[in-house]
């Protein structure tokens, strides 16, 4: 079956076409049609398997169907599509743009982390789909910038990495500004228990399409393998395993946002060129670096689990778990980061021997006993810093300017520095210098030998005494 046999409007077809779409992947060619009759459905497939083009078509199909949108202010939200992370938001909207480019109608995203005057004045102009986080969403919600009372679709991606977010509550909230009267899409990478209960609450005799892989499976076409690395060579290791390996794009998957910037640093001293992907980065910046990495600019991609969320690159032939991580689950979902779209890929882990007990986790989920290799390249770990390389003369002391105390002059003394006998630069600590202790004194009580001044340095200027 093709594209052209569902019966999709001609601007789609057009946008479809320059895409280079022709023939659906098999969530698409099941879901696409059930969507289009207006019907409630439940999908499941595993990552990289086409979800987005499976209901964003249907739904831009559904809306152009409908009738042409009024122009300017009076555009209201036709359709709201709910995801779990910025990037994947950013990426379904312009799955949107590409396949609605042809279309009247108009499209938005609200996200967190960064100001909201743009995503209000966005509102403002109208918009027909509108593609959100459940976070920025209740934001804009309980401000009374959001309207969602005209609602007649709404699509829910990544449902259970929502739920395992935490957003379950705002989701609840979310649906009650939501008509009941309209189409629902549910679609998960996993469907576990409580993601069950979720689409029963909000789906009506849902049409179920399932074409994921058994659950713990991985795809046959990933190539995984075990290295036993430990903790504190694994970054020396990396830069030899990517040295070795002739890859189009790597992500490295680390566990903490402070071990993905190590991870960065410790590749470009190498002369690998990578970017860092998390949570503290500004989403400007977090745009910047998954543009790059999609433009083949960034070589090797370091991330931690919830920013690397909704990647969607198909050129990812090399997946490392530089840390294992802490859940099974969350195995399956990184290495389906590599052999998208019909491709092969590598997936290669660095376990510590402290790790042991997840690996033997991982493999009793994926129920496969993965392969401990030895590498083929020459490994040499990383030395310790030789602390007697540089030594430092005397400990770093930071000097305030206004408690600089200047050296007491003289014009007696042999030393090019002074009575004091210090280089400039040197600052004397208060009540340690004696000649200037004993002149500071004297200019305090007025005391003195008469004479004043003379302190045995040559004789001073003086100064007069109260008895004077």
């Amino acid at each position: 079956m093709k594209f052209e046999d569902f019966g999709l409007s001609t601007a789609i077809m057009q946008a479809l076409a320059t895409k280079g779409y022709s023939v659906p992947t098999p969530i698409q060619h099941q879901a696409i049609p059930v969507a289009m009759r207006g019907e409630d459905l439940l999908g499941s497939a595993e990552t990289g398997s086409g979800k987005t083009a499976a209901f964003a078509i249907p739904v831009l199909h559904n809306l152009t169907e409908k009738g042409n949108p009024s122009k300017g202010q009076g555009r209201r939200i036709r359709a709201l599509v709910i995801a779990p992370t910025r990037e994947l938001c950013s990426q379904i909207l312009d799955s949107f743009f590409a396949y609605g480019a042809n279309t009247p109608l108009k499209f938005t995203a609200i996200y967190g982390g960064v100001p909201q005057s743009g995503q209000e004045r966005a509102l403002r102009n109208g918009a027909d789909v509108v593609v959100a986080t459940p976070g920025r969403l209740m934001d804009l919600i309980n401000q009374r910038i959001v309207d969602l009372g005209h609602i007649e679709i709404l699509v829910l991606d990544e449902a259970d990495r929502m739920l395992d977010m935490g957003f379950l509550p705002d989701i609840r909230k979310i649906l009650s500004y939501i008509p009941k009267n309209r189409q629902t899409l549910f679609f998960s990478a996993t469907m576990p228990r409580n993601v069950q209960i979720l689409a029963d609450t909000l789906l009506n005799n849902p049409a179920r399409i399932n074409v994921e892989l058994p659950k713990g499976s991985t795809s046959e076409r990933i190539e995984q393998s075990i290295f036993m690395v430990p903790q504190k060579d694994k970054g020396s290791f990396l830069v030899s395993y990517l040295g070795s390996e002739s890859f189009n794009s790597a992500i490295v998957f680390t566990r903490t946002r402070h071990g993905a910037d190590k991870v960065v640093m410790r590749l470009r001293r190498a002369k690998i060129y990578a970017e860092a992907i998390h949570g503290d980065k500004s989403q400007s910046a977090r745009q910047r670096t998954l543009d790059g990495f999609r433009n083949r600019q960034v070589n090797v991609l370091v991330a931690t689990d919830i920013a690397a969320r909704g990647i969607d690159v198909d050129h990812i032939s090399h997946v490392v778990n530089f840390d294992l991580p802490r859940e099974a689950d969350t195995y399956i979902h990184r290495i389906g980061r590599t052999a998208r779209a019909g491709a092969k890929g590598k997936a290669v882990s660095f376990c510590d021997s402290s790790e042991r007990s997840l690996l033997r986790a991982i493999e009793k989920l994926t129920n496969k006993r993965l392969p401990v290799v030895q590498p083929k390249f020459e490994f040499v770990p990383e030395a310790a810093p030789d602390k007697s390389e540089a030594p430092r003369s005397e400990p770093y002391r930071k000097v305030t300017p206004s408690r600089q105390v200047a050296a007491p002059r003289s014009s007696g003394s042999s030393s090019s520095f002074g009575s004091s006998g210090s280089a400039p630069g040197d600052f004397p600590r208060r009540g340690k210098n004696k000649s200037q202790k004993s002149k500071y004194n004297k200019f305090k009580s007025g005391g003195g030998s008469g004479n004043g001044g003379g302190s045995g340095n040559g004789g001073g200027g003086g100064h007069r005494s109260s008895a004077d």
